[in-house]
C-alpha cells in the first residue's frame, strides 16, 4: 500500500466515524477511541477534520489526543506492552520493571523498538493490584512480573512473530 492509499483509507475511516458519532453529546472522546481502534492511532492529519466536524479548534482536539496516554499519533509496534504505573505496582517494583523493559526493548516509554515489534506504554492500573507488579502484552494481563518473567514473555511473543512469517 502506498502513502496515498494509506491516507485515503485513513480519511475514509475518520469520515465514517464522524458520520456515526458527531451528533452525540461529548462526541470527541468516543470519536478518538473509534479512530484509534480502526487505524491503530489518531493520525495528525485527522485532527483538523475532527475539529471542524465538532466545531472545536485544532488545538482543543490535539490537546485531548496528547493529554491522554491511551491515544497515540503514530502507529504502534506489532505488539503493545503496557506496564502498570499505579501505586500498588510501584510499591512492588514496577519502576525497576519499567527500567528493565526499556533496556530490553531498546525504547523509552511511549516508544517503539527499532524492529517495530514492540511499543512500550505505561498504564495506570491494569486491575491486578493484589498481584503486582503487572503488565499486559496486547491486552493479555500478566501478574507478579519479574524481569526474568518479562524476558520470557517477550521471548515467547517474539517466537510467535517469527512463526507467523
Amino acid at each position: 500500500m502506498n502513502a496515498m492509499e494509506i491516507t485515503s483509507t485513513a480519511t475514509a475511516a475518520v469520515r465514517a466515524v464522524l458520520a456515526r458519532r458527531m451528533d452525540e453529546p461529548g462526541a470527541l472522546l468516543p470519536i478518538l477511541h473509534d479512530v484509534q481502534d480502526m487505524l491503530g492511532h489518531v493520525p495528525p492529519d485527522a485532527v483538523p477534520e475532527i475539529a471542524e466536524a465538532l466545531n472545536l479548534s485544532r488545538a482543543e482536539v490535539h490537546g485531548v489526543v496528547t493529554y491522554y496516554h491511551h491515544f497515540r499519533s503514530e502507529p504502534a509496534g506489532r505488539h503493545v506492552v503496557r506496564i502498570c504505573r499505579a501505586e500498588a505496582c510501584q510499591a512492588m517494583g514496577a519502576d525497576d520493571l519499567l527500567a528493565h523493559a526499556r533496556q530490553r526493548l531498546g525504547c523509552a516509554a511511549h516508544g517503539t523498538s527499532k524492529d517495530g515489534a514492540f511499543t512500550l506504554e505505561p498504564a495506570f492500573c491494569l486491575g491486578l493490584c493484589a498481584s503486582s507488579p503487572a503488565m499486559a502484552i496486547d491486552d493479555e494481563p500478566h501478574a507478579r512480573v519479574t524481569p526474568e518473567a518479562f524476558d520470557a514473555l517477550i521471548h515467547e511473543t517474539q517466537g510467535l512473530l517469527e512463526a507467523k512469517r
